[in-house]
């Protein structure tokens, strides 16, 4: 596959609007800074090839080549990807207390793997106010002090960059689909550096439907809440269609349909709802508040949560297979809507240079999916 630099990055990606500000072209170098939720290239740079383009999600994704190389198969374009095993999870007795979202299994592997060495760091998103910053943690407190969803885009991939330049080998990642997409694609050594090391050990990559645009956001409810009295926010399995915020006079709830104009462009052209990039994968469960669903997928991260298990850091239980069913049905939903947004807007398998892709899968497999569609 063709790796472009920065300016194409430029072209493809920011004029496009569909730059969702995952951090993977920040603190590679100089060139490109993030700051309230926006990328921006602030300095020019003529490199025909580019960190920066290899590793964004929203740039020539070849599926298969990942598939290749992560799992050892083409992708096939299930609604899951491929995994090992589905449980229902919460935290173990181990796990310290926190302000964790659903049953707290995000915040409890991290700690797990801190405790163990089996990373050297677990990079994390933050708040500051309401705007998602990336952090990088060493301790189970620091771990717990990042607990909660953001729901907006956050660069948390610029964390990784800086801190394997800051001399982490070991790290522990949380993101989101995309930015599980493009820690992949930075693993792969898609520019065949012969310096290259690969300085993250685990990937726990988080359910995901859609980001919110930060600053749509924080303009929005400025107009209907003190942001400064935000504790929580969440969205709850459907049926709910709410978006709820917990402050510190209570519980507010907007509407989901007010919500979704804040959905970033590149959203609209991800196919992937589970992170299925990732070692592990975690959402919520469905009529469930207290528990997670929790999805194994590498030898590593299946050994990683029955040893977790082992424990006492996690509690785990077959998952309903009806919850299962939903989660397959609504993870479809979201892979053929990605695929008809970007055969619509000549984004797939595209090959002309001036137009460049944002996806590249199998035609066979795209054929499956958007007939299932139709069907």
């Amino acid at each position: 596959m063709q790796i472009y630099g920065p300016n194409e990055l430029l072209k493809d990606v920011h004029e496009r609007d569909l730059c969702i500000a995952c951090g993977a072209c920040v603190d590679l170098c100089p060139y490109f800074k993030t700051y309230r939720g926006k990328t921006a290239m602030i300095f020019p740079c003529d490199l025909e090839q580019g960190r920066c383009y290899a590793h964004c999600p929203k740039a020539e994704v070849d599926l298969d080549g990942l598939s290749e190389n992560l799992r050892g198969r083409p992708y096939d374009g299930s609604a899951l990807g491929n995994y090992r095993k589905v449980f229902a999870a919460k935290a173990g007795d181990r796990m310290l207390k926190g302000p964790f979202q659903a049953g707290g299994v995000v915040s409890a592997i991290m700690t797990f793997a801190l405790e163990r060495d089996m990373i050297d760091a677990a990079v994390l998103t933050d708040r500051e106010g309401l705007i998602p910053v990336p952090r990088i943690a060493t301790s189970a407190r620091e771990v717990v002090g990042c607990a909660g969803s953001k729901y907006m885009a956050a660069p948390t991939v610029a964390a990784v960059n800086r801190g394997a330049r800051e001399g982490y080998t070991r790290m522990g990642v949380v993101g989101t689909p995309c930015q599980a997409t493009a820690l992949a694609q930075m693993r792969s050594n898609p520019l065949d550096r012969p310096d290259f090391i690969d300085p993250v050990a685990l990937v726990v990559g988080l359910f995901c439907t859609w980001a919110l645009d930060t600053r749509k956001l924080i303009a929005m409810l400025s107009k209907r809440v003190d942001i400064t009295s935000i504790r929580k926010m969440d969205i709850p399995p459907p049926p709910a269609e709410i978006f709820v915020l917990e402050t510190d006079d209570g519980r507010m709830e907007i509407p989901l349909d007010e919500i979704r104009p804040l959905v970033p462009e590149g959203c609209l052209v991800c196919p992937d709802m589970t992170s299925e990039w990732a070692d592990i994968s975690v959402g919520v469960l469905e009529g469930e508040p207290e528990w997670n669903t929790l999805i194994t997928r590498s030898e590593k991260g299946h050994e990683i949560v029955e040893k977790a298990v082992s424990e006492g850091w996690l509690q785990t239980r077959e998952i309903p297979e009806e919850s299962l069913a939903h989660l397959a049905f609504a993870a479809s939903n979201k892979r053929k809507r990605a695929l008809i947004k970007c055969i619509e807007e000549g984004l797939l398998n595209t090959g002309e240079e001036e137009r460049r892709s944002v996806l590249r899968i199998s035609e066979d497999v795209v054929r499956k999916i958007v007939g299932e569609e139709e069907g």
